[in-house]
């Protein structure tokens, strides 16, 4: 059996970038592995309320949409057109399946991949689920019962996923590019000094509001300690306020609102003090940086709390409450991280899972070449 030629694979999930992200590096080892052999087709399905929407120029790919919307968490009157709104969904991912005609669809989550890889299945597609998450989501568990493959960034996510198919621990997959970064132009790329330890604050593309209150707070009371600086990604929400009261006034902190340059933001830094979305973890994992996570209290199924737990349980973090940021010093409480035995042990921990497991990139990646082999 050989990879049909052309070869047509689709890629459904977004909205945010710990469901794009993941299927773009996936898309990307694909074309690395097919792309000279045979005449590869790579499409993403999202819907333009998400991350894919405005990263389509960018993307590499080209993007069909559907119109879809997940269901609102507070009450609101669009949840009651959820029902049409899926239905047309169905509806579109049908008539997308139908033109694009595609030999696999991989689906990495969101309310995007369901009616996607729902559609696909019922063609008679082989479809694959990657879930990144300790507690999949809904769109997963449904998906995952007539998907062929199943790829789980954590191993405690088997306890909720029924699938016929193959079920794979496989850890989440991380784009190339971002354990790419030069530490010497990172660190001249934010301004800061080679001589000093980088506590980087990560809280995602929107910030993480009581993570930024609980830095400004620390940075009120006293300054950074010697030998340490921070790079804070205060989110586009909250940089103009978050300016405004420390700005450049801070010595030794560096402040931007969201960078597309990962690769440098990781290799500048020594620790991460972050939420524990499945996405943030990977990366920080696969760019050797321990870190100090701080999961956030409402996500769904309370994700990033197990999340957190697993990888601590691992010995590559350490958890910090999210109610407890009112009464921590939280550079403090970096700074003691940094100068124990427990990081150099979490450094050594993760270089040592590092070495001993394939990145899931290149597992999911040759699941799907297994799929196309046995493609009609």
């Amino acid at each position: 059996m050989s990879v049909p030629n052309p070869c047509r694979i689709v890629l459904a999930g977004g909205g945010t970038g710990g469901h794009l992200f993941p299927a773009v590096a996936i898309a990307d080892r694909l074309f690395e592995l097919l792309a000279e052999t045979v005449d590869l087709e790579i499409t993403f399905i999202g819907t333009k309320h998400g991350l894919e929407y405005r990263l389509k120029d960018s993307l590499g790919y080209p993007l069909e949409l559907i119109g879809i919307r997940g269901l609102a968490r507070t009450f609101s009157l669009r949840n009651l057109l959820l029902p049409f709104t899926v239905t047309r969904a169905l509806f579109q991912a049908a008539r997308l399946i139908r033109r694009l005609q595609p030999h696999v669809v991989v689906g990495t989550g969101g309310y995007v991949s369901w009616p996607v890889l729902r559609m696909a299945a019922g063609r008679g597609v082989a479809t694959v689920v990657q879930e990144q998450n300790s507690f999949p989501g809904i769109a997963t568990r449904q998906c995952a019962q007539q998907a062929r493959k199943v790829y789980l960034g954590f191993e405690r996510a088997q306890e909720y996923i029924k699938s016929s198919g193959d079920i794979i621990v496989s850890g989440n997959p991380v784009r190339k590019t971002v354990r790419a970064g030069d530490r010497a132009r990172a660190l001249a790329e934010f301004d800061l000094d080679p001589a000093r330890k980088t506590i980087l604050v990560l809280g995602g593309s929107q910030g993480a509001r009581s993570v930024n209150q609980a830095v400004l707070r620390s940075l009120k009371s006293k300054a950074v300690p010697d030998g340490y600086q921070i790079l804070w990604q205060v989110g586009k929400r909250d940089y103009t306020d978050v300016t405004a009261e420390a700005g450049n006034r801070v010595p030794a902190c560096s402040l931007f609102p969201f960078s597309q340059k990962m690769d440098l933001v990781y290799a500048a830094a020594d620790l991460a003090v972050a939420r524990a979305g499945a996405l943030t973890i990977a990366e920080l994992s696969a760019c050797g940086l321990p870190a100090l996570l701080i999961p956030y209290p409402h996500a769904a199924g309370d994700h990033q709390r197990k999340n957190a737990e697993a990888v601590a349980a691992m010995g590559h973090a350490r958890v910090l409450d999210n109610a407890a940021l009112g009464t921590t010093d939280l550079i403090e409480e970096a700074v003691r991280l940094l100068q124990s035995d427990d990081y150099t042990a979490m450094k050594d921990r993760i270089d040592e899972y590092n070495r001993g497991h394939r990145p899931a990139v290149d597992v999911i990646a040759e699941g799907v070449i297994e799929l196309l082999n046995e493609a009609d």
